[in-house]
């Protein structure tokens, strides 16, 4: 591991270091430990649900109830087999305890009854029978165990919260079992229906593209990009987590994944450990704000709010590109202000050769955008780049796939799969409810009357809901209750769909870095060897523009694109950018030399003003950062004087 002080020799983590660093803070990641012939048939079944999503994808049209049903039902049987039902037991090689074979089985056929059922079950409607009743409550019992293992608790709690109210609202047990399980607007709702049609597919992709050696690529790409600069460490890891980003929906996994290398490379120019690993946990964690991919709550925006996928992601490409500006910016003063260089160049790869020699590996990413762009599916565009992927492996022996490596890429891919299905599953039983009892409108009417109709203060409780609930549930859940709940509310105030659930999705996200849980920032300061609180308030230092372009994009939907103009979206460009240049030397208190408080407040107003997509704040804002910018020439100027005539 990583020592604990920046003078002392650090080094990237092996293989089997990071696996168990990722283990400890991504509960997706803590499985169950397989060798010889059981780790065999564990890939098998593994592999076997792969073969079932493709083959469902692209050969057969089965009806809804009947795919999302035995989706659920493999995924059971393989959640159970790979998940141990206490942390500490994962370690014990080639052990499944008899009750968990039997817990699996006993959910996964509540599953496949209704699966082979439905037509039946759909006709007798919430006249359900005992047995109907009995294999419901077994399936949602043993779902939401296998989500307490893969997911956590907070989000149990959730979905109980809101089955209690519905009891304790007057609904039969027949009612609730009947709308949780044997409905499209449960278990298997709108969160599994895209989970299982298009969210898979992306995971799948993900795989390949893990095993094809794509995140040395984007790492290496950015150290021939950045490496050399002033800080370069710092600014590769930024680079790099923004790439890695495109593929990546787990903020754990992305800090670990590149933070492995760039960690221990940043404190060894200097960088203090507590920067240096939230360098990598906010730029890692703003990766899933990237398009193209921008993990897997872009297709659940698009299914609920009728919005192309093509046109979410066009949307998200400024305050994404904001987001990540903000961050290199004030990685660049933190390193003027420490006088901190880049890396020797002739420890960096050259460009141009390395993208003779490697660029290939970014053809699946090119495919998938092109598709998309083209306008097909997500599904097909998914399935394409997958087989891009395949292709272009073997340009290389070094990246070739064997069969070991394909079927590993198969088997991590549906293992990936449990988690992200589990925490859409449960989003469903809050959808549910909320659809049952009309519970939403008196939570709609209730955040109104506190917010006393004022917009502000609806977005502002919207945020530290979306932040509370992040802090223990996964982004892709946190985004369906969220949008389910709350973003109603700011779209009833007249809003655009798509700036209300943008703005439900951004703070879900960030809430991954907020103190005081904040897993990307713990798992980064373990790598440093850092304070885990002080990583995560500079992660939240670094990743303001999330916390404050939501607002802005409320308020002024330009900034997405929205009814606007190519001129006016020219302007927006610059001026944001020139508005994060003074918003980053305001917080990090250095631009040409160190800045003054005044100055430091003065340019951080005109670097928000300026952001602000308006005439008259981008009049002020320029005015503010150009004085600021005046004072700081001719201070650097007379200190350069003051030396030469000192010396």
């Amino acid at each position: 591991m990583t020592q604990t002080g920046p003078d002392e020799s650090v080094h990237a983590l092996s293989r089997n270091e990071t696996e168990e660093l990722i283990a400890n803070f991504d509960r997706e990641s803590n499985v169950r430990r397989f060798s010889g012939i059981p780790s065999l048939i564990t890939k098998v079944f593994l592999i076997l649900f792969t073969v079932y999503v493709f083959w469902v994808t692209l050969f057969v049209s089965l009806p809804e109830q009947v795919r999302r049903s035995a989706f659920l039902g493999i995924l059971i049987i393989n959640g159970y087999m790979m998940y141990p039902i206490r942390r500490k037991t994962a370690k014990r090689v080639n052990y499944i305890p008899w009750y968990d074979i039997v817990i699996g089985l006993l959910g996964s056929s509540a599953f496949f009854y209704y699966a082979f059922n439905f037509r039946a079950i759909i006709a007798r409607a919430v006249l359900l029978t005992p047995f109907d009743i009995a294999a419901g409550i077994a399936g949602i019992i043993v779902l939401a165990e296998l989500c307490r293992r893969v997911v956590g608790i907070p989000i149990l709690v959730v979905a109980g919260g809101f089955i209690t109210y519905a009891a304790t609202a007057g609904f039969s047990l027949r009612r609730i079992v009947h709308q949780l399980f044997y409905t499209t607007d449960g278990v298997i709702g709108i969160p599994i229906g895209v989970c299982s049609t298009f969210i898979v597919l992306f995971i799948f992709l993900a795989s390949f593209l893990e095993k094809s050696g794509i995140a040395a690529f984007f790492i290496d790409l950015a150290n021939s990009v950045a490496g050399f600069a002033t800080g370069g460490p710092a600014k590769v890891a930024v680079i790099a987590s923004a790439l890695e980003g495109m593929y990546s929906g787990s903020s754990v996994a992305n800090t670990v994944g590149s933070g492995s290398v760039t960690i221990p490379v940043m404190k060894r120019t200097g960088y203090r450990p507590e920067f240096a690993a939230a360098v990598e946990a906010a730029a890692s964690t703003g990766g899933q704000i990237m398009p193209p991919i921008m993990g897997a709550a872009a297709f659940l925006m698009a299914e609920l709010t009728g919005i192309s996928y093509p046109v979410i992601a066009v949307s998200a490409i400024l305050p994404a590109a904001l987001y990540f500006t903000g961050i290199f910016l004030m990685v660049h003063f933190e390193a003027k202000k420490l006088g901190l260089k880049g890396l020797p160049r002739e420890s960096i790869p050259r460009f141009g050769k390395l993208l003779v020699s490697r660029g290939y590996l970014f053809l699946p990413v090119a495919v998938l955008v092109a598709f998309m762009s083209f306008g097909f599916t997500p599904a097909y565009a998914a399935c394409t780049a997958i087989a891009a992927a395949l292709i272009v492996s073997f340009f290389r022996r070094d990246t070739r796939f064997s069969p070991r490596t394909f079927a590993d890429a198969l088997a991590g891919g549906s293992r990936n799969t449990i988690g992200v299905a589990m925490a859409c599953a449960m989003a469903g039983v809050v959808v549910g409810i909320v659809s049952l009892s009309g519970l939403g409108q008196v939570l709609i009417s209730a955040l109104l009357i506190v917010a006393e109709n004022s917009l502000l203060a609806a977005l502002a409780l919207t945020m530290i809901a979306c932040l509370i609930l992040g802090m223990g549930i996964p982004t892709t859940a946190n985004y369906v209750i969220m949008a389910t709940i709350t973003a109603p509310i700011v779209i009833r105030m007249g809003i655009p769909v798509m700036a209300a659930h943008m703005f439900v999705f951004y703070f879900g996200i960030v809430a991954d870095i907020t103190p005081p849980v904040a897993l990307a920032a713990y798992a980064g300061s373990a790598i440093a060897g850092s304070n885990p609180i002080k990583t995560g308030i500079i992660a939240t230092r670094l990743a303001i523009t999330a916390f404050i372009i939501p607002y802005i994009f409320v308020f002024s939907p330009a900034m997405l694109f929205i009814d606007t103009t190519p001129p006016e979206v020219i302007r927006i460009v610059i001026t944001s950018c020139i508005g994060m240049f003074g918003l980053a030397a305001g917080l990090e208190g250095y631009m040409l030399k160190k800045v003054s408080l005044p100055e430091r407040i003065a340019a951080a107003a005109g670097g928000l003003l300026l952001i602000d997509p308006g005439f008259y704040s981008d009049l002020a804002g320029f005015t503010l950062i150009t004085l600021i910018t005046l004072l700081q020439i001719i201070g650097k100027k007379r200190e350069a004087k003051n030396a030469k005539s000192a010396s």
